[in-house]
C-alpha cells in the first residue's frame, strides 16, 4: 500500500485541480486506485469532479466534498483567501475500493443504502463486509445516514467521515463522486484494504460539573432544559456567553464553540466518553438549534475547551488511532482526519500546528484533513455516532490483513 497527498491554493478551479493532481501522481508514481478530494466551496465542484475523473481514469474511484475554507495535509493548512484544495491518493493493488453517491431527498436512510450498494458494486465485493465505510454527506440528516448504512451492514462495521462544509454556512456545500457532483447528497466509499487500519473518534473537550435534563426537544431544536427555556439555561451555565442574542434570537455559532453540550456515549475502564452537540442558533421562543439530534430525557453536560486543547487534541486522537491498531511507527503509511470546522475557525491561526501534531503522530506519513459541519466516527466500544466539534482519525499501516 502506498499513500500520497497534494494540494493547491490557486484561485482558479482548473489550475488548482490540475496542479494538485499532477503533484499527486508524481508522489504516488502513477494514478491512484482511490482518490479523495477536499476543497473549498468557491471552487466549481462539477469541474473538479470531471477533471479529476478524466485525469485519474476509469481504474480510479473518486470521492470528495467541500470543506470549510480549505483543508490540511501533512504539509500544513491550505487556505488562501478562502480557497484551498487537497488530494489524498491510495495505491493498493491487493485491496478493493468502491464509491457511490445518492441524493438524500426525503428518505436519507434509503439514500445511504443506495450509495452504499453502488459503492459495493464498484468495489467488486458485493455480499462482503468492508473493513471501513467512509462517508461525506450534506449536513442535516447524519443520524439517519448512519442508520441506513447499519441497516445493510450491521452495527459492527466502523463508519467514519464528516458532513460537507462551506465558507459561510449558507448551503453552498457539495459532494462529488466518479465524475458527478451534487449539492444535497451522500457519498460513500467502502474500503477492503490489504493491510490493517485502525481508527479513533474523540472530542477536545472536558466535562464540567454543570448538567441538566433535556425536557423538551423537536428534532435538532432543544426547547427546554429542566423545564426552562434552553437558551436561558445555557446562558446562565456559560456566564452570559449568548446574552447579546437572547432578546431577539439569532446565530450563536462563534459564541458557543468552547462550550458545547456533551452526552455520555459509553465508558471504557470506568471512564465515560462523550459525543457533543454544538448550539448554532437561538430561536425567538428561547430554544437552541443544534447540529445534532438530542432526545428528551437525555442528560446534557456542559463541556469546556480551550484554544490549546483544540490544537493539541488532534494529535492525541491520532495517537489513539495508532494505539488501537497496535502499530509501530515504522508500520504507518498514512491517514485520514476529520476536524470540525467550528474548531478550525476558532484556532485558525494555529492550524499549521494542528496539522503538525497529526503528522507527527502518524510518523511523518501523508494524511489529509477535512473541516466539516458534523463529524462521524466509531467510538472505542465499536458504536458509530454523529457528533459536533469532534475529531475522527483513520490510520493506515503496511501490516498485512490476516485471513
Amino acid at each position: 500500500m502506498k499513500i500520497a497527498t497534494a494540494y493547491s491554493t490557486l484561485s482558479d478551479t482548473e489550475a488548482a485541480t490540475t496542479e494538485s493532481y499532477q503533484q499527486l501522481e508524481r508522489k504516488l508514481g502513477g494514478s491512484p486506485q482511490l482518490l479523495f478530494a477536499y476543497y473549498a466551496a468557491p471552487y466549481d465542484s462539477a469541474m473538479v469532479s470531471r477533471l479529476l475523473s478524466e485525469a485519474a481514469g476509469p481504474g480510479c474511484q473518486l470521492h470528495g466534498a467541500t470543506s470549510c475554507l480549505g483543508s490540511m495535509t501533512d504539509e500544513g493548512f491550505h487556505s488562501e483567501e478562502g480557497v484551498g484544495m487537497s488530494l489524498w491518493g491510495l495505491d493498493d493493488p491487493e485491496g478493493s475500493y468502491g464509491t457511490g453517491m445518492a441524493d438524500i431527498g426525503t428518505d436519507p436512510a434509503e439514500a445511504a443504502v443506495a450509495a452504499l450498494e453502488q459503492a459495493l458494486e464498484q468495489s467488486g465485493r458485493l455480499g462482503e463486509v468492508p473493513t471501513l465505510v467512509w462517508i461525506n454527506g450534506a449536513p442535516g440528516e447524519e443520524e439517519a445516514l448512519i442508520a441506513g448504512i447499519e441497516s445493510l451492514l450491521g452495527a459492527d462495521v466502523p463508519i467514519a467521515g464528516g458532513s460537507s462544509g462551506d465558507n459561510t454556512v449558507t448551503g453552498e456545500w457539495a459532494q462529488i463522486a466518479n465524475g458527478e457532483f451534487r449539492q444535497s447528497a451522500v457519498v460513500v466509499t467502502v474500503l477492503f484494504p490489504s493491510t490493517e487500519i485502525s481508527y479513533a473518534f474523540h472530542s477536545g473537550y472536558d466535562p464540567t460539573q454543570t448538567r441538566g435534563v433535556a425536557t423538551r426537544c423537536e428534532g435538532r431544536t432543544l426547547i427546554e432544559i429542566d423545564g426552562r427555556p434552553a437558551a436561558e439555561v445555557y446562558n446562565e451555565w456559560t456566564g452570559g456567553a449568548i446574552a447579546e442574542v437572547l432578546p431577539e434570537g439569532g446565530n450563536v455559532l462563534a459564541l458557543t464553540t468552547l462550550f458545547p453540550f456533551g452526552r455520555v456515549a459509553g465508558e471504557v475502564g470506568g471512564l465515560p466518553y462523550y459525543k457533543l452537540s454544538h448550539p448554532d442558533g437561538v430561536t425567538r421562543e428561547g430554544g437552541l438549534t443544534l447540529f445534532s439530534i438530542v432526545e428528551e430525557g437525555e442528560t446534557l453536560i456542559l463541556m469546556q475547551g480551550t484554544i490549546d486543547s483544540l490544537v493539541r487534541r488532534a494529535g492525541r486522537v491520532t495517537d489513539a488511532a495508532v494505539e488501537a491498531g497496535d502499530f509501530r511507527p515504522d508500520q504507518l503509511v498514512g491517514g485520514l482526519a476529520i476536524y470540525c470546522a467550528g474548531c478550525m475557525l476558532t484556532v485558525e491561526p494555529k492550524m499549521d500546528e494542528v496539522a503538525g501534531y497529526i503528522h507527527n503522530a502518524l510518523n511523518q506519513t501523508p494524511f489529509v484533513g477535512v473541516f466539516t459541519f458534523g463529524e462521524q466516527g466509531c467510538f472505542v466500544a465499536n458504536d458509530n455516532a454523529h457528533g459536533n466539534l469532534m475529531i475522527s482519525v483513520v490510520a493506515f499501516s503496511n501490516q498485512p490483513v490476516e485471513h
